[in-house]
């Protein structure tokens, strides 16, 4: 008898509207390893406990519910905590979910991958039923990398390279956050490794906010960038232009 696939989530989100092209089901999973200061979602960093334990077949009957919303563009985003902890369950819901003809993306900062196995095979295996990755950078520096994260960023480079290699559409995510990724050093870095990737669609900056805050008081964990306001609108759009948004708009046309 085949063992039965299970997945550990946090929660769902059915109108999720800034994770992916349209309309979209959202599913956050639960687990993580990085520590980034400006996490929002804190309450997925637990691995192997907390949130609940569904099979494919149950999200994705969960999410069909909603599949006349999701327009010509939407379909279903798998988020986090970190998705690609979890690989044996994004296989089993993304290639149920592509044989109802329905749009997959994941958002992921990256931190399991390995070009070694069994991780890679894995992996390969689930981009053949994946249409899009929101990949976040968190820092383009290394030491800012582990001072924001606590990870290195050296697995999560390659990443973004071996996408490219494979030229499997992705969506560049940078927060941007004062004190920590707002120096125009770092984004003129950023800006100038992305341009030696051949598959970004779209750059995406996401202004540093503080609705998270309230979790970390709830779990009674010290908040790291208290004090530290949100950016400005002039250093929003400095980051912009420096990392050159407004140039990557082939995802339109894929």
């Amino acid at each position: 008898m085949t063992e039965k696939i299970v997945g550990r989530i946090h929660s769902t989100e059915n109108f999720g509207t800034v994770d992916g092209p349209g309309v979209r089901f959202i599913v956050f999973a639960q687990g993580c390893k990085m520590r980034c200061e400006f996490c929002h979602n804190p309450d997925t960093w637990k691995i192997g406990e907390g949130g609940r334990e569904v099979t494919a077949d149950e999200v994705l009957s969960e999410a069909l519910k909603y599949r006349s919303y999701w327009g010509a563009k939407g379909g279903i985003t798998v988020s986090g905590g970190e998705p690609l902890l979890q690989l044996d369950f994004l296989i089993d819901l993304f290639k149920k979910a592509k044989a109802e003809g329905i749009h997959t993306t994941i958002d992921t900062c990256g931190k399991p991958f390995t070009r070694d196995e069994p991780f890679i095979g894995k992996f390969n295996e689930l981009m053949n039923y994946t249409d899009l990755l929101l990949f976040d950078i968190k820092h383009i520096d290394n030491e800012g990398h582990k001072r924001l994260t606590r990870q290195s960023n050296d697995n999560i480079l390659d990443m973004a390279n071996y996408l490219s290699e494979i030229d499997k559409p992705v969506w560049i995510r940078h927060v941007l956050v004062p004190t920590r990724t707002d120096y125009d050093e770092f984004l003129i870095r950023l800006d100038t490794f992305i341009k030696t990737l051949n598959n970004v669609d779209k750059v995406e900056v996401l202004p540093y906010h503080t609705m998270g805050k309230y979790k970390w008081d709830e779990l009674e964990l010290k908040y790291p960038l208290e004090g530290i306001e949100p950016p400005t609108d002039d250093r929003v759009t400095n980051a912009r232009e420096l990392l050159h948004v407004t140039d990557y708009t082939k995802y339109q046309s894929r």
